[in-house]
């Protein structure tokens, strides 16, 4: 059941277009047209710009990295101003909305990952807004890096993108690393299923978990989230957490690997052209961790950390957020690149 997953471990960075990246720039020629997307919207706050997300986090990382007094408000009175602004938004365009660039992987990067005859980039785009999934709709790309001539160095930009931005990636460099996944236990076989429950709970007894130092007012809810889902976990008797959050599947954005199936069960997904099973390619995730996976945790983190954070934590870099603190799988069919993907919130 061992599958090999690449962690990609977004981290803060200037990538250039021939680095693989989270939110950076893409390789793309100039004659060839940049992608938009029709669809209908599903919009539950009126929309804002990019740059209204630009501007608003580049404040928030000032105000988190300036010293102030104990009492004083996060915000000074014109950036309060500004916020209350962004919330009325704007009213949604109506011709197509560029779409966003979210990942571009090299092949030579990512071991394992394999695409169409002769490519050896991988990039991803989508839609910065909700559909009908309540997710970004996405667009892959394979090519190949030699056959690129000219570039196209000013790419169009979405009109619109969801409220929050939660969809709007900021630029990060990659560091892959390779490591071997099992299934989730809602997918083994109920006799390996309890076994591995009962050795999960005497683990459990003897780990004492480390607590990341960064944004430590946060360790609280976090510890208290992992004692809910322990004892929800062990009503359902899935395995036990230790199995589950420690070993089985890693959290992280990562290319390959087991599905993580969080609040729903697993189900069949085939291909709807020829009917072949769906394998997984890209998960994007809405942070490094929840505070459950902590054998997952890179010791980077748990190392402590001098001075302000600012808003960006190595743990959650790309600021991407999915639902509510979920991931997005994107699924592929092994049978052929030209049929369509699927995209899954889990």
């Amino acid at each position: 059941m061992a599958r090999q997953a690449v962690r990609l471990h977004p981290r803060a960075g200037r990538p250039t277009v021939h680095d693989s990246s989270v939110g950076g720039p893409l390789l793309w020629p100039a004659d060839e047209e940049w992608p938009t997307c029709a669809r209908e919207h599903d919009n539950a706050h009126p929309p804002v710009s990019l740059d209204d997300i630009r501007q608003g986090r580049a404040m928030l990382e000032a105000a988190w990295l300036r010293p102030r007094d104990p009492r004083e408000h996060l915000l000074n009175p014109d950036e309060r101003a500004y916020f209350t602004k962004l919330q009325a938004g704007h009213p949604a365009h109506t011709e197509p909305n560029a779409l966003l660039p979210v990942a571009q992987l090299y092949l030579r990067d990512v071991p394992g990952l394999a695409g169409p005859e002769g490519a050896d980039l991988l990039q991803v785009l989508w839609c910065p807004l909700d559909h009908h999934n309540e997710l970004p709709a996405a667009r892959l790309v394979w090519r190949n890096a030699a056959s690129v001539g000219k570039l196209l160095t000013d790419p169009p930009e979405p009109a619109d993108v969801e409220h929050y931005g939660n969809y709007v990636p900021q630029p990060c460099v990659l560091h892959p690393e390779v490591i071997t996944e099992y299934p989730a236990p809602h997918e083994l076989p109920e006799e390996l299923a309890d076994r591995l429950y009962a050795w999960g709970e005497e683990q459990e007894e003897d780990t004492e978990y480390p607590a990341p130092h960064n944004h430590p007012e946060e360790l609280a809810d976090r510890l208290h989230n992992r004692e809910e889902e322990q004892e929800e976990d062990s009503e359902e008797g899935l395995g036990g957490t230790y199995y589950q959050y420690e070993l089985s599947v890693a959290p992280g954005w990562k290319v390959g690997g087991w599905s993580p199936w969080s609040f729903c069960d697993p189900r069949p997904m085939h291909c709807d052209t020829c009917n072949a099973q769906y394998k997984p390619l890209l998960t994007i995730d809405s942070g490094e961790g929840n505070g459950q996976n902590y054998s997952w945790t890179p010791l980077k983190d748990l190392e402590a950390t001098s001075g302000p954070i600012g808003l960006r934590s190595s743990a959650d870099a790309p600021m991407v957020k999915i639902g509510r603190g979920y991931s997005m799988q994107i699924y592929v069919c092994p049978t052929s690149f030209d049929h369509p993907h699927l995209e899954v919130m889990q």
